[in-house]
């Protein structure tokens, strides 16, 4: 009993320092440290700012490269297979749900304004600075095509650079299809896997970044860096409920099912969602509780749900709208409807497929902000309570597909309602997880 007992408390120690030693925990662990040291030292902890600053630049220093070939690589791989009426059905369906997310993010930061607790009117990068300017619609739209690309890539002016790579990605997949010479986009590929194991090496540091951050931070501001942080959450739970309401709404209309019986049907690749906070872990749950539970047939969920992992990113979306929002109030800067507009239009085109930018929620916050303008100073409070938002952004992902798949079968008809009243029983098939491990990662660097 002894040596039972024994082994179990080696266990118990090995589980625990496993659970310490992850980034996420590591990263909690010094915002805790951050923010008590800054509250503590006061405005002496700004001497610090300066090694936060050095930890968002790093990041800053890849987007632009990561950003051109992800989008370069995205487009110029692209086939025109699967573009039927079922591939329209679902996409329509997932960018439509996406819109909601992104509007109902913006409602909900301009209602509860979860930055405006931190009063942190630090100056624009004045890199940065021109594309903070506001404009006219026509200077706007102008301002998509930038005359001198590297110019563009030298002031990180992230909508050039967009359409510069969209246009080439475009013009390399005709010449791939043309000569079959997939050289370039071999070459690409492989710039983006490095410049995304660059980023791997900067997020190492990342806990000595926040603890830097949220030191400086909470100097100058003091306790609102908590109560904005709950602000932030709070704002995007309620909008992951408003929008899983939405999505019940929606499927009870349409398919005329009883949506008693959904949660019942989603528990279970719920608790895997928001335990993991993975679509990729959960996707196999997904697909085989989709079928068998809620009768959406074996083929309609096999492209809908795969198509899922990198398109419906539906929490993603609703959460970086709100990390918008929060950055423009925390740092008092007035964002045009114009502005608003084109952060919900990124952070939308951040989880379809084509601009899915590698290494997570850093890299998308940092791009978004760089993107309109926005001061970084506040990233780092993100950052670190970025665990508690990616179980919000995974259970809504992950439960959206579900019911996404739920609407393109219902419009024929391929939605078994034997089985989801319980009258029935039918078996899923098996999964080919290797040929969907691209979007397993993709879907990870969402969630």
């Amino acid at each position: 009993m002894t040596t039972e007992n024994s082994t179990n408390g080696r266990r118990g120690l090995a589980t625990t320092w496993r659970i310490l030693r992850h980034p996420a925990s590591l990263i909690a662990l010094a915002a805790v440290l951050g923010i008590v040291f800054g509250l503590l030292t006061g405005e002496w902890a700004a001497n610090l700012k300066f090694v936060g600053d050095l930890f968002i630049r790093l990041i800053q220093m890849a987007i632009v490269p990561l950003v051109m070939a992800s989008v370069i690589v995205a487009t110029g791989s692209m086939t025109g297979s699967g573009m039927g009426r079922m591939a329209g059905r679902t996409f329509a369906w997932m960018i439509g749900f996406s819109i909601v997310a992104a509007v109902i993010g913006w409602a909900l930061a301009t209602l509860l304004q979860p930055g405006a607790g931190i009063d942190y009117s630090g100056a624009v990068d004045p890199a940065l600075q021109e594309s903070a300017t506001p404009a006219g619609w026509q200077e706007t739209v102008l301002g998509f095509v930038s005359t001198n690309i590297f110019n563009a890539m030298s002031t990180a002016s992230m909508l050039p650079i967009i359409v510069f790579s969209l246009l080439f990605g475009l013009a390399l997949n005709g010449y791939v299809r043309t000569t079959g010479n997939r050289l370039v986009l071999t070459l690409l590929d492989q710039l983006q896997q490095i410049v995304l194991g660059m980023i791997r090496l900067v997020m190492r540091i990342a806990p000595i970044g926040v603890f830097c951050l949220l030191a400086a931070l909470a100097g100058d501001v003091g306790f609102a860096v908590v109560t904005s942080a709950l602000s932030y959450l709070g704002s995007t739970l309620v909008g992951v409920i408003i929008v899983t309401v939405l999505f019940v709404i929606v499927v009870a209309l349409r398919t005329r099912l009883n949506p008693a019986a959904l949660p019942g049907k989603l528990a279970e690749q719920t608790i895997i969602a928001v335990t993991t906070t993975s679509s990729a872990v959960t996707f196999p749950t997904v697909l085989k509780n989709t079928v068998e539970k809620v009768g959406v047939s074996q083929r309609v969920a096999n492209f809908t749900l795969s198509v899922g992992l990198t398109m419906g990113s539906y929490g993603a979306v609703l959460n970086y709208t709100i990390v918008i929002l929060f950055l423009a109030q925390a740092s008092r800067v007035e964002l045009t409807p114009g502005q608003v507009v084109l952060g919900m239009a990124l952070a939308i085109m951040l989880n379809m497929g084509t601009i899915t930018v590698p290494g997570g929620f850093a890299v998308a916050a940092t791009f978004l902000a760089t993107s309109l303008g926005l001061p970084l100073q506040a990233v780092g409070l993100l950052i670190a309570v970025d665990w508690f938002t990616g179980v919000f952004r995974t259970f809504l992902n992950v439960n959206g597909d579900t019911m996404v798949a739920m609407l393109v079968a219902d419009a024929t008809d391929e939605i078994d309602r034997d089985v989801y009243a319980g009258r029935k029983t039918v078996a899923s098939e098996e999964i080919d997880e290797e040929a969907l491990s691209d979007k397993y990662a993709a879907a990870d660097r969402a969630d």
